[in-house]
């Protein structure tokens, strides 16, 4: 006799009379798993406690002299010396800047930076110049100092030009007059030795002293356009919770309608949108520049810039036409399962009806997520401020310790300043050759991995209570009476003592996915230039492969997260379990589950769409009405894009709920169909709109 052959995705659920929901009598799961996400945030906080004694923000907030100070800094002999200042300007021009970003100059703090022409030679004619001349050299400095000796040992420029500030630092104020390049109103200047030089001979090194700073000026426009706006941005976001609210109560009490409203919203939106991009092109038309392309104009600070191609709008008419295709040809294949997806949706309507809290249980992720960004940047941040200054030997001439580190304090008697009179120690930048600098690589690694892991045990965490929390309702025989009075805070309190090893298993798998993902991405950047069609195919390819991988992980994860909650099982078992359960019902989920995704996915599409319109039309000035109120910025898009993500956010946070509880009801309806049957005894849980579309009744009801 041949033995039975076991079922491919292993055996069906059986009727359990005594199974009336999520599981109360259960043990810890995955204990090993849960003591090594322990030990490893101890180690967290303990990279933390050292990156806080070890580092200094101040380094990317105040500007460094020569010997390494802070311009500025409150507390101590520099506080009211806020400007840097260059010696010489014009040996910033010298390649090496690029490579090193350091001029080699001397650079010192100031008060001011100078407003007027003056050289030394002139200023020691003078008591009054030469006080005022002081107060932009170095320390040491006497009125019976002779003038080669000031020069010898470089305590003062051998000149001063009108500056001004930029970024905290003096920069020559150069000018245009008839055509000429000019500084203070002069087209020639002394620089210091009695030669007359051209004022244009200042702009190479203004241009690579500045071009570290050009995004630091983008950044500050941009942070400067918050300072203006934030306030609405909050106002918009406000407006998105709002309609994000809205929409979830309307679900509540009309989702068949307020789904087929949300379709023909979202295509009516992208409809504009497509309107809107053709007017603006062919506003544009005949428009001097109008057809430069974007590849001829380059990258660009000012955005706005772009606005004014018609490339620009062309571009996005036909990417919001695809995307407006896509979906109209997607509803019109998917119609007949919408029906389905929407019995379905109204169940989950019905089931958050009865478990109000979880609408607000988002808030609690969003706080824990908070959390750990904020500790991650600021430790990111003390990490990578947390090196000492290293001094390196600047020369004008030929010198075999060019570019050698020295030590300051005893460079003025070293063999390396005999050997090169010329050269100076000067501050390069920070750096360190200690065990502890030398590990800070791995360490700012360790704070990026364990960033994933706690984000996602935050997510992880969030899916299982709320999967609890669903699961008891749909399982009670008598709906509401047999749910638990606070199912939200009973599964928050089952995963955290029981699964939280399940929890960090899960995070964790994901997290390396991720890490690895991020080091793909390193490595590409890194080898951008030199690697050959095949390495950048094949990256291509690891790429495109990972992320696969990670979005299967994700779906594996999420759906043994929900067996978790409901029969207390370890990862392993309940990621087995979920995703036989998934391969028996295959066709369903392919044709329900997806397409319940989809009518959700375009509910924020169109939450993101009005605001963003709304935000568009108000900080763009294009509606007269909004003209005087809204506030004048740099950058108009900065408060648009911030509301748009912003706003996708908060709807993604309301809509998580909703897609959890269809996810949760999806696995419990596909155990309803192999658990019970119709029959008196062994009655169907699921609701009656949703038996309807699926041809399925109880034997207790009426014959219709």
């Amino acid at each position: 006799m041949a033995l039975e052959e076991k079922p491919k995705y292993g055996e069906p659920r059986k009727y359990d009379s005594s199974f009336k929901g999520p599981i109360q009598n259960r043990s810890c799961t995955d204990i090993v798993c849960c003591i090594l996400f322990i030990i490893a945030l101890l180690g967290y906080f303990a990279v933390g406690i050292l990156a806080w004694s070890q580092g200094d923000p101040r380094k990317v907030i105040y500007p460094t002299d020569s010997r390494g100070q802070f311009c500025g800094q409150a507390g101590t002999p520099l506080e009211k010396k806020g400007m840097l200042f260059y010696f010489n300007i014009m040996k910033c021009a010298s390649p090496m800047v690029l490579l090193e970003f350091q001029c080699p100059t001397t650079q010192m703090c100031v008060e001011t930076c100078p407003d007027k022409f003056l050289t030394l030679m002139k200023a020691y004619t003078n008591t009054k110049d030469f006080d005022y001349y002081k107060t932009f050299c170095k320390e040491g400095v006497t009125n019976n100092m002779g003038i080669p000796e000031i020069l010898k040992q470089g305590l003062c420029p051998a000149m001063l030009t009108p500056s001004k500030p930029f970024t905290r630092r003096c920069f020559p104020a150069l000018g245009l007059k008839g055509g000429l390049i000019t500084v203070g109103n002069n087209s020639h200047f002394d620089d210091g030795s009695g030669t007359m030089r051209d004022a244009k001979d200042l702009v190479d090194g203004v241009k690579n002293a500045t071009v570290v700073m050009e995004a630091r000026q983008v950044v500050m426009k941009i942070f400067e356009d918050y300072t203006k706006s934030w306030y609405w941005i909050l106002i918009g976001l406000v407006i998105a919770m709002l309609t994000s609210l809205l929409f979830i109560v309307l679900l509540r009490f009309l989702a068949g309608i307020m789904v087929w409203v949300m379709i023909v919203m979202v295509i009516l939106v992208l409809g504009y949108g497509i309107f809107h991009c053709y007017m603006e092109y062919a506003a544009l038309k005949g428009e001097a520049g109008a057809n430069v392309t974007l590849q001829e104009i380059g990258f660009q600070t000012d955005f706005n810039v772009y606005l004014q191609i018609r490339q620009t709008w062309l571009a996005f008419m036909i990417i919001l036409a695809i995307v407006e295709v896509i979906i109209i040809l997607l509803l019109i294949f998917l119609r007949k399962r919408i029906l389905i997806a929407i019995a379905l949706i109204k169940e989950a309507s019905r089931t958050i009806g009865h478990v109000m809290c979880s609408l607000f249980y988002p808030l609690f992720t969003f706080l824990l997520l908070a959390i750990v960004i904020a500790y991650w940047g600021v430790t990111a941040v003390f990490l990578s401020t947390s090196n000492q200054p290293i001094y390196k030997v600047f020369n004008e001439t030929t010198c075999d310790h060019s570019r050698k580190t020295c030590e300051p304090a005893n460079y003025s008697v070293s063999i390396e300043k005999t050997q090169c009179p010329d050269s100076e120690c000067l501050f390069a930048f920070y750096g360190g050759e200690t065990a502890y600098h030398k590990y800070l690589i791995g360490l700012q690694f360790y704070n990026v991995f364990l960033f994933f892991w706690c984000a996602n045990f935050v997510t992880a965490l969030g899916q299982m209570t709320l999967a609890g929390a669903f699961a008891s309702h749909y399982w009670a025989f008598n709906k509401p009476d047999d749910v638990p009075a606070f199912p939200v805070f009973s599964s928050l309190g089952r995963s955290l003592r029981y699964h939280t090893g399940t929890l960090a298993f899960g995070s964790l798998i994901l997290s390396i996915v991720q890490i690895i993902r991020v080091l793909l991405e390193y490595l590409d950047h890194k080898l951008k230039g030199a690697h050959n069609k095949c390495t950048k195919f094949l990256l291509c390819c690891l790429k495109c492969c990972f992320w696969c991988l990670e979005k299967f992980v994700k779906f594996i994860n999420r759906n043994a997260y929900i067996m978790t909650a409901i029969y207390g099982n370890n990862f392993c078992t309940s990621a087995k379990n979920a995703f036989f359960l998934l391969m028996r019902n295959m066709i369903r989920v392919a044709v329900l589950d997806k397409v319940t995704d989809f009518l959700l996915f375009l509910g924020k599409l169109l939450i993101v769409g009005l605001v963003g319109i709304f935000a568009f039309f108000f900080f763009s000035g294009r509606v007269k009405a909004f003209e005087d109120t809204a506030p004048h910025l740099h950058y108009y898009w900065v408060p648009i894009l911030t509301v748009v993500v912003g706003s996708y956010l908060i709807a993604h946070g309301f809509f998580s709920v909703y897609a959890m509880c269809v996810d949760t009801l999806f696995l419990c309806f596909l155990e309803d169909l192999e658990r019970n049957d119709g029959s008196a005894e062994r009655p169907y849980l699921m609701p009656e709109n949703l038996r309807k579309v699926l041809n399925k009744k109880n034997k207790t009801e009426p014959a219709e």
